[in-house]
């Protein structure tokens, strides 16, 4: 179960009930999911080839140069719901406009660590390109495969569309991977039960005793971000010390995302670290708007974008570079930003409206380098886990 589903179905007096059996780690998971249109890709009007359709709108002529099969690795929420996942449509479109090609999603169940398994057992990748990689899963690539490698360095050149990829968003020194979105962590609070805590140090005030509700660093992708941030403000030196005042202040610590959120929708707590993009899935299934206020602490969100790679080695690099220049086409990139409810890698999305009214940008983003975190964030977490999760 993702993001999209909890607003989606279930209302705060049934989602405990909803969660049953549906919990899962939000490891290597993305955007917060959501429609980014009414309906399926095949509910759309009957199409004539290369011209207009039945209802004589204008449409793109299919390109029949290139065909095969390319295999697409990624995370389950991106492709398990075929009205509102960005996965399904992206593949109807692109299938659409190559008709001799084929795309085909896997999500691994141990995600990117299956295939950094197999290459340190020297089989075979079943898969062409990955989609869906963060700057910590760089770095367990390089820290465990020193002496090979997992992904090609990626030929911009290639990719007519990576020019408008924002430069703030990169993540990879190596040159192998491409950002095609990103989220920022933030705060989730109902302003009906507390107000809006400004800052990090008023979360570990009287004022919001027993009122939050994080995820666990070791298991999750967003209380891995959550940490990083407060490791951001408050140093290597600090940030255990604000910890240890968050416990003392009954902050309650869940597996995963999907855990944490539930929590907060059956208002077992009044805040939830979750994603700035809230109020956009929130108005998409006409929830109460009091309910899904949004904080930036320090008038901070942390950025973590997602990237995508390909494989070396892979069977079809040449589908594989068309593929990854349409995910960076406008059009591609709304549709990925609205039904990830995630925020484009590019400057030039296009988005609807009520996107730009309900996401919101954090004033001041933060975020740590690929060269900032590597050699720290397992110690890091390791640090945390002692002093937090065996406490």
């Amino acid at each position: 179960m993702d993001r999209r589903t909890f607003l989606k179905t279930a209302g705060p007096t049934t989602l405990a009930a909803t969660l049953a059996g549906c919990l899962v780690s939000d490891g290597g998971d993305g955007g917060d999911g959501g429609d980014g249109t009414d309906g399926d890709p095949t509910d759309e009007p009957g199409t004539t080839e290369g011209g207009t359709d039945t209802q004589g709108t204008p449409t793109a002529t299919p390109e029949p140069d290139l065909e095969g099969t390319l295999t697409v690795a990624t995370y389950s929420a991106f492709v398990d719901a075929p009205s509102s996942s960005p996965g399904p449509w992206l593949k109807d479109e692109f299938e659409s406009q190559y008709p001799d090609a084929t795309v085909e999603y896997v999500t691994p169940e141990n995600g990117l660590n299956q295939y950094v398994q197999r290459r340190k057992q020297g089989a075979g990748i079943d898969a062409d390109v990955y989609v869906g990689l963060n700057t910590s899963q760089l770095i367990t690539v390089d820290e465990n495969l020193p002496d090979s490698r997992l992904f090609a360095d990626l030929d911009r050149g290639r990719l007519e569309n990576a020019g408008a990829v924002k430069s703030e968003l990169e993540v990879d020194p190596r040159g192998r991977a491409i950002p095609y979105d990103t989220g920022y962590i933030s705060l989730v609070y109902d302003e009906s039960v507390v107000s809006n805590p400004e800052t990090f140090e008023a979360l570990t005030t009287s004022e919001y005793a027993g009122t939050l509700l994080a995820q666990n660093a070791q298991t999750s992708d967003t209380g891995r971000a959550f940490l990083l941030w407060t490791i951001h403000e408050f140093g290597e030196d600090g940030y255990l010390d604000y910890w240890r005042n968050l416990l003392d202040n009954d902050v309650r610590i869940l597996e995963n995302w999907d855990a944490a959120y539930g929590a907060y929708g059956e208002g077992e707590r009044p805040m939830v670290v979750s994603y700035s993009t809230d109020q956009v899935f929130a108005n998409r299934y006409d929830q109460d708007m009091t309910r899904h206020q949004v904080s930036f602490p320090n008038d901070q969100g942390y950025a973590n974008p997602e990237t995508m790679a390909v494989f070396e080695g892979a069977d079809e690099p040449d589908l594989a570079y068309r593929f990854f220049d349409f995910l960076l086409s406008p059009t591609a990139q709304g549709e990925i930003a609205e039904r990830n409810v995630q925020f484009p890698a590019t400057d030039n999305a296009e988005l609807s409206a009520e996107y730009d009214r309900y996401a919101k940008v954090p004033p001041e983003p933060v975020t740590f380098s690929y060269e900032q975190l590597q050699g720290n964030v397992e110690g890091w977490i390791d640090d945390w886990g002692r002093e937090v999760v065996s406490r």
